[in-house]
């Protein structure tokens, strides 16, 4: 039967992968809804070719201007806007999965959404679980709501885990690798003057701004420890990070017995992508074969927390928990957006963090209100904090 998908961050990299491996095999995928925020010139092409029955935009001029154009090429997708859109196409009728791809806490709503309304869930925005973990966890399991991980580390992990949850008792501990990204080997002290562009170039993955400075300090893979902790059910304490330069090994699972289980492939989104739209089915992806010879080396380095303070940060969150995590992520979402706007230097992004999590305090998560009280806050005092910064010259 074909799967209708409504696709959150559609005009996003993993919203570019998910239509090239939707474009491959028309009779199993259909898309209902496509989404972005103000990148309407793009969404317009996207419409064009895949004709959603509707288009969800950020905004009242954003989505005039892509009416516009759609009606004067003759398609008849509907256009609307705002978050409470976003939510709409998450739980509509009209489609059965949910590739959830919106970067950011922005993300959250529509996906926790798709959950209450019991859909096949993609995650590929890991702040839903990083903010809200056990509210959402619970809503999956309320709902009979179907998650499957798209982070190529979550579904390497996913793979390599027994599909019946009775058998995880075997599993001592989970392992996701990191690329290290553009500063592996440079020295802590010469990241002060790191610029934007250096920080998004990464050595394996394409991916967009955000999650490439985040590549960068490490802070994604602090964040996906947490994503993990969730989607697995494990404790920090048996997720373990490690440094892979090559990106071949997207992550493992080590068993109680010695056995450590590895998922390999070349990188590219398009490999966990297509894993999670047809599984329990394997469908090509369009990426090519892995090469064993070609890679030739797989080597591997435990994490430097001095070069990359955001990881500690992300695991110091963890232990704590409660709202720990929300507030992690909401000054990182901050600090981040200054650091590509030339407001703070790369350092100051973990300085922020960690200032912002040291002056708030911790509660327990105990309801989705408190969670975006603390997400509200967390930002407040990033910005207030990053307003008294010198601005770089």
């Amino acid at each position: 039967m074909q799967k209708r998908l409504t696709l959150l961050g559609s005009t996003g990299s993993i919203g570019d992968s998910t239509l090239d491996v939707v474009a491959r095999h028309p009779q199993r995928f259909s898309v209902y809804a496509l989404t972005a925020h103000r990148n309407g010139d793009k969404l317009v092409e996207q419409c064009l070719r895949f004709a959603p029955e509707v288009a969800v935009v950020g905004d009242a001029a954003t989505a005039a201007q892509v009416e516009k154009k759609l009606r004067e090429a003759g398609c008849r997708t509907i256009v609307t806007y705002g978050p409470q859109a976003l939510v709409d196409v998450s739980k509509s009728d009209g489609c059965d999965t949910v590739v959830a791809a919106i970067v950011g806490a922005a993300g959250l709503a529509p996906t926790l959404a798709a959950a209450r309304a019991g859909k096949r869930i993609l995650l590929a925005n890991k702040e839903a679980l990083v903010m809200s973990g056990d509210i959402f966890m619970d809503a999956v399991h309320d709902h009979g709501a179907v998650l499957l991980p798209v982070d190529s580390e979550h579904n390497a992990i996913f793979q390599c885990l027994p599909l019946d949850a009775a058998q995880h008792g075997g599993v001592s501990k989970i392992v996701l690798t990191a690329s290290g990204g553009p500063f592996r080997t440079r020295e802590p002290a010469t990241l002060v003057d790191v610029t934007p562009e250096e920080a998004c170039k990464h050595p394996n993955w394409s991916m967009g701004r955000k999650i490439s400075v985040d590549s960068a300090t490490m802070m994604n893979k602090g964040l996906e420890v947490i994503e993990a902790h969730y989607l697995f059910d494990l404790p920090g304490e048996r997720i373990e990070v490690l440094i892979h330069p090559q990106s071949t090994i997207h992550s493992m699972v080590s068993y109680a017995d010695g056995s450590v289980l590895a998922q390999l492939g070349n990188p590219d989104m398009r490999t966990p992508i297509a894993h999670a739209l047809a599984f329990p089915d394997r469908v090509d992806s369009g990426v090519a074969q892995l090469d064993l010879t070609q890679v030739a080396t797989l080597t591997f380095e435990k994490p430097d927390y001095q070069r990359f303070p955001c990881l500690a940060l992300a695991m110091k969150a963890l232990a704590e928990g409660g709202v720990a995590s929300a507030t992690l992520n909401a000054a990182n979402e901050v600090a981040v957006e200054a650091f590509l706007n030339r407001r703070i230097g790369f350092m100051a992004i973990a300085q922020t963090v960690d200032a912002v999590l040291n002056a708030l305090g911790n509660t327990s998560a105990s309801s989705l209100d408190v969670v975006l009280e603390a997400d509200a806050a967390a930002r407040r005092a990033a910005h207030t904090l990053i307003d008294s910064l010198p601005v770089p010259a």
